[in-house]
């Protein structure tokens, strides 16, 4: 999962860029990057870290340029060295840098393709640099020197006609502009946002709404699934829809997790569909659990607050906030490798005896995903004097691997994976345990966009919205993205060489 922007100003864009990422950082936290263009010469800097430790002063100043664009990731198909760190660029033609969010499914067959036909060779493990190569070999097609829109519109056409999964991008290229596409289907979400100023209109790309906010644009809408947006060095604007056989089919795991409350998705507000979910387990629970005497309602910060409350408000009973959490910690789920996980729990929360001691606890969270942070949660409820623990799932079971850009590859990681929901119950330890219906989720979510008809809901239902996964596949991203395969890599790629554009007396 990773967080991008993209803007075309009439002034410097670095500290606007920064900004964006800042704001983006709860989509990546484990590398970040900007590259700019100035004198038609790229800039840029990436490393792993947080937005706020991966730039400094003398990194700032060095990002010259009216025009950049900047990226914030997890890893998802690649590693996590900073080798990956995106984004990534190549200086044929003219000079291409790309930032994406999500996955390519077929990427094994477009590295082939790539070498075979077009003898482009691709540096790293990550699909986004096959995603830029196979956009630099589209574009190379036209033969010209100076692309126009049609041009552009044409490559974009091209890629979606090859590539596979979810993704949406933003690719900046020397002496033209920026373009931002997203896949046929909308999965990964991406907005655009204009700024009026003296010298001209300025335009920002980005994963979430939030971030034009942050960086004072106004929301013009969503980036429609296929479409693509050119926009031109001196702030020119073109559409056009890029796909024949589209269908809007948001990830809906954005509005469970991902996202920021205050974003607004597809015309959704995260927010909202929250409260609704909150409402739906709210009866649920009023329903099936009318025999249990639940004193109070506690929610595992920070995503489900918003569900707690309203599940407290539809079964009356007293709301409160029993656990305080460490901000400086990154979330658990994605981190690699079950003990880490397991210690950043601790590190994370921290109980409130008082609000525990004697009481039949609700204990309320987005989601459940390999069941580490639960039985954590459930074990420090029960030290904290709890009676009886009782535990609610705002999403429905999550048995089966994300291949669209979330890092879940591992089925054998999924604590819900072939198991029943008493046998997750023991598992993570709670008296009890309830998850959201995936009628109730869709429900939820479409509520605020009934125009919305579909959404991605593979970690749930196992239906890949592509149609191109098999088992296969699906064993062959175990293999390679598992705990014991990411650690192996990891040390593999540490003492591999790293190509960057820094010079090594300017330090990290």
């Amino acid at each position: 999962m990773c967080g991008i922007v993209g803007i075309v100003a009439t002034s410097p864009v670095n500290q606007a860029l920064y900004d964006g990422l800042t704001v983006l950082q709860h989509r990546g936290q484990d590398a970040a990057g900007i590259i700019t263009i100035d004198n038609n010469t790229f800039s840029l800097r990436k490393a792993n870290g947080l937005v706020k430790d991966v730039f400094h002063t003398r990194h700032m100043k060095r990002l010259q340029g009216n025009i950049g664009i900047g990226h914030v990731r997890y890893p998802t198909a690649g590693s996590s060295s900073s080798a990956e760190a995106q984004p990534f660029y190549v200086n044929s033609p003219f000079g291409i840098a790309l930032a994406h969010n999500g996955n390519l499914t077929n990427a094994e067959d477009l590295k082939e393709l790539l070498f075979s036909q077009a003898r482009r060779h691709v540096n790293t493990t990550s699909d986004s640099e096959i995603l830029l190569n196979i956009l630099a070999h589209q574009l190379c097609k036209s033969g010209k020197l100076k692309l126009e829109a049609e041009d552009m519109f044409s490559a974009i056409s091209n890629v979606n006609e090859l590539v596979v999964g979810g993704y949406a991008s933003i690719a900046m290229i020397i002496g033209h502009g920026i373009v931002a596409f997203r896949d046929p289907k909308g999965i990964r979400p991406l907005v655009y946002g204009k700024r009026e100023t003296e010298s001209g209109t300025e335009y920002m790309f980005a994963s979430e709404s939030v971030a034009l906010k942050a960086d004072g644009f106004e929301f013009v809408r969503d980036v429609a699934p296929g479409e693509a947006i050119y926009v031109t060095e001196d702030g020119k604007l073109f559409s056009q829809m890029c796909a024949v056989d589209t269908k809007h089919a948001p990830c809906i795991f954005e509005f469970v997790y991902f996202a920021r409350p205050d974003s607004v998705i597809d015309k959704m507000s995260v927010y909202a569909t929250r409260v609704n979910m909150g409402t739906k387990l709210g009866e649920k629970i009023a329903r099936e659990w009318a025999d249990k005497d639940i004193d109070v309602v506690i929610p595992i910060p920070e995503t489900s607050c918003d569900v707690a409350l309203e599940i407290a408000r539809v079964l009356d009973k007293p709301y409160r906030q029993g656990f305080v959490k460490n901000r400086y910690i990154g979330r658990t789920f994605i981190m690699p490798g079950q003990e880490m996980r397991k210690k950043s729990v601790r590190r994370k929360l921290n109980a409130i005896d008082r609000e525990f001691e004697g009481k039949n606890v609700l204990l309320v969270d987005d989601s459940i995903v390999r069941g580490t942070t639960s039985a954590q949660i459930v074990e420090m409820a029960r030290e904290a004097g709890a009676k009886n623990v009782y535990f609610a799932s705002a999403a429905p079971e999550v048995r089966f691997p994300n291949v669209y850009g979330i890092d879940m590859p591992s089925a054998a990681e999924l604590i819900a994976h072939g198991r029943e929901v008493d046998d997750i119950n023991e598992s993570i330890g709670s008296d009890g345990l309830i998850y959201q219906s995936i009628e109730d989720l869709i429900a939820a979510v479409r509520q605020e966009n009934p125009s919305v008809t579909e959404f991605e809901t593979s970690v749930f239902d196992g239906q890949y919205i592509t149609g191109d996964i098999n088992q296969e596949y699906l064993n062959r991203i175990d293999a390679l993205r598992n705990d014991s395969a990411k650690s192996t890599r990891e040390k593999a790629m540490s003492a591999s060489l790293e190509l960057h554009n820094q010079d090594e007396s300017e330090g990290e």
